[in-house]
């Protein structure tokens, strides 16, 4: 890399981030191009022309709001490359500490802070304002207060206490640095996908048990039917900040769990709550959680690996304007060099998403019934007033479910009995 200059990389730099601002402001336009006040015949049995021309404001709203923040973002992240914001922060942080874990720990600290302060007001305005304007909004004040604390301690606690053993181990480990690092956060992966929603969850959402009735016994019988062993069925108080509903499975093995927005069992009838929890299950039976936490191991020991190649070269921090080469400097560098990478990580990431949804409609479909599920769906996509015709440029770079028309076509192609099977 000898014949790359700082002066190179900073341009490089700002190629990155003006590209990916251009082209998204491309996909957002061409999304905008398939919006219509026509409402597609498949859903004229539930969708009101009213409502459906409230989706299509609501889009409309977000999408402007989305390219004043991502400007503002824009405009930000060149000026402090520009005016040499990120070697300001470097100076002072060494003015402050010589340790090269706690200056790590405090550059960071301060960009993260400097961050959300700016980002508040906006996160506040499409709470309490888009939000509310559209009957979403169920967030207090005080919530929000109380969610904003929460993160940060948990940044200052999880981020920190994880960047830190990072950081030692670059400093200790040398040529081995990815190989462990990457064992570290691996581990670390594998401990949230378990226990995430036993131990974060909570700090923000009350879950509790599904209580005994004709829901749980409705998916109880399903779960044995498919042989599902299934004893921890939760429902998280949503409602408390928005009136949209979900639906997730998480953990692994005996911690797996099924974990349903009361917002939804308000929403859905029994037979579609099952079809639901179905599909749930059908990402189980195919394995997608483990195959998608492989994948993403796979992909943080790439990056981890190439990062630990960059680091070797004192440029990448010479071009944000840095007088000494450091581990805090050279990440922030690497981390906008290494975007065009993850990005195309990424979208092979939304391609395997997609076919999940896909597969995971079908079981439901096979296992249980497709009418339901479709019912479910369009309930779904009308209560959270979304873009029922995305362009087909928007989905491939942006939607990790396929859009709702092509997941009810695929349903329709089923052709199955109205007696479902337990799949052998």
């Amino acid at each position: 890399m000898e014949f790359i200059t700082a002066e190179l990389i900073l341009y490089i730099i700002i190629g990155i981030i003006a590209f990916d601002y251009i082209f998204e402001r491309i996909l957002d336009y061409l999304n905008s191009t398939y919006w219509s006040d026509e409402l597609p015949e498949e859903l004229s049995d539930i969708y009101e022309a009213d409502k459906y021309k409230k989706s299509q404001q609501y889009l409309r709203v977000k999408q402007r709001f989305s390219l004043l923040v991502s400007s503002i973002s824009f405009i930000a992240m060149i000026l402090m490359l520009v005016l040499g914001g990120f070697a300001f922060l470097d100076q002072l942080t060494r003015s402050i500490t010589p340790h090269p874990i706690l200056m790590a720990l405090l550059y960071f600290g301060i960009l993260g802070l400097a961050a959300d302060i700016l980002s508040t007001p906006f996160s506040i305005y499409n709470t309490f304002v888009i939000e509310e304007r559209f009957g979403f909004n169920k967030t207090t004040v005080r919530t929000f207060i109380l969610d904003k604390f929460k993160g940060l301690f948990l940044g200052l606690i999880i981020g920190g206490g994880l960047l830190s053993l990072i950081v030692w181990i670059y400093i200790s480990t040398g040529a081995w640095f990815w190989l462990i690092a990457w064992i570290v956060v691996s581990v670390f992966m594998i401990f949230m996908t378990m226990f995430y929603s036993n131990v974060i969850v909570p700090l923000f959402n009350k879950q509790k048990p599904l209580e005994s009735g004709e829901l749980r016994e409705a998916i109880e019988s399903y779960a044995f039917r498919v042989k599902f062993k299934l004893k921890n069925i939760f429902v998280l108080d949503g409602s408390r900040r928005s009136s949209k509903a979900n639906a997730y499975f998480a953990g692994l093995g005996r911690k797996k769990r099924i974990v349903l927005y009361d917002t939804l069992i308000n929403d859905l009838s029994n037979p579609e709550l099952v079809a639901v929890l179905a599909h749930e299950v059908g990402h189980y039976k195919k394995k997608h959680t483990l195959i998608g936490m492989i994948y993403s191991i796979i992909q943080t020991g790439v990056m981890l690996f190439i990062l630990s190649l960059f680091l070797k070269y004192p440029v990448l921090s010479e071009a944000l304007g840095a007088e000494h080469a450091s581990f805090h400097m050279g990440v922030i560098a690497f981390a906008i060099l290494y975007s065009p990478l993850s990005f195309v990580i990424g979208l092979l990431a939304n391609i395997m998403s997609r076919k999940h949804e896909y597969e995971a409609d079908r079981y439901a479909g096979v296992t249980d019934d497709p009418e339901a599920l479709k019912m479910s769906l369009k309930k779904l996509s009308v209560n959270n007033l979304s873009n029922l015709r995305p362009h087909p440029a928007y989905v491939f770079f942006h939607y990790s479910h396929p859009p709702l028309l092509q997941r009810m076509e695929a349903l329709d192609k089923l052709n199955i009995s109205s007696s479902p099977v337990a799949p052998s």
